[in-house]
């Protein structure tokens, strides 16, 4: 069948912010995408799976986080907390019943964190290269030293041509937030891809990730030769594979 893609609905905070949303209707449970850093809901794999979730006739819920894509805000007002609030937000209004978390990169920590405020609404979640912790493992001590200095450092962004900003506020929100040093109480179902030539978030996160999730239910796909983006087709054919079974 032909996908055509519904235009961004807007939400509006407490705050006045406005957060664009795309759903669609269909069967349950309703799964949800949760973009990576500075990235938006119109990725390569957020519109397979938006394709597949219309073809499959299942309900599927996109969102851009304040200060990403379409939505109202500045990036450098984002946190971690607010970024959850705003996918919680999004949740509430289209949904009543069971989903499926998507998350990838740092949308794979965001995941976890609306996973835990959702409790078992949560039908399954699936890890696309998941970034728990990363304001931990992600930066050296010089780093957080600049960081705390400048309240901002810029670095080098392979995925675009301006250089990627972290803020000072993301970090100490992001550092209130870890998940990886205790158990992590998730009891559904979890399906988590890695490739093993990620150069931004080493595979051995997932297996961290694994071992903390109190879930039995937990599968991990190490795809040898897959980058950070795992956005080949071989790679979008895995996460189908994995959702698909999640959302049965």
């Amino acid at each position: 069948m032909d996908f055509t893609e519904a235009p961004a609905e807007f939400l509006t905070r407490p705050d006045g912010n406005q957060i664009a949303c795309r759903f669609q209707a269909g069967a349950g449970p309703t799964l949800v995408f949760l973009p990576g850093y500075m990235s938006d809901m119109q990725g390569g794999k957020a519109q397979a799976l938006s394709k597949w979730a219309a073809e499959n006739a299942k309900a599927m819920l996109r969102l851009d986080y304040s200060g990403c894509g379409e939505s109202g805000g500045e990036f450098s007002d984002g946190s971690f907390t607010i970024w959850r609030d705003d996918v919680l937000m999004a949740i509430d209004h289209y949904t009543d019943g069971p989903v499926v978390l998507v998350g990838s990169s740092m949308g794979g920590w965001l995941m976890l964190l609306v996973a835990l405020a959702l409790g078992e609404r949560v039908a399954g979640i699936a890890g696309i290269a998941a970034a728990p912790d990363f304001t931990d493992w992600g930066f050296d001590d010089a780093r957080k030293a600049e960081l705390a200095e400048k309240t901002v450092i810029y670095e080098d962004n392979p995925y675009g041509p301006e250089p990627m900003p972290t803020y000072l506020k993301l970090w100490e929100d992001g550092e209130a937030n870890k998940l990886l040093g205790k158990e992590i109480p998730i009891n559904c179902p979890v399906r988590l891809l890695h490739g093993q030539r990620d150069a931004d978030v080493p595979w051995q996160i997932s297996m961290q990730l694994a071992e903390k999730l109190r879930s039995d239910d937990v599968q991990i796909r190490l795809v040898k030769d897959g980058d950070h983006r795992l956005s080949r087709p071989q790679d979008i054919d895995l996460l189908i594979e994995a959702v698909s079974g999640l959302m049965r």
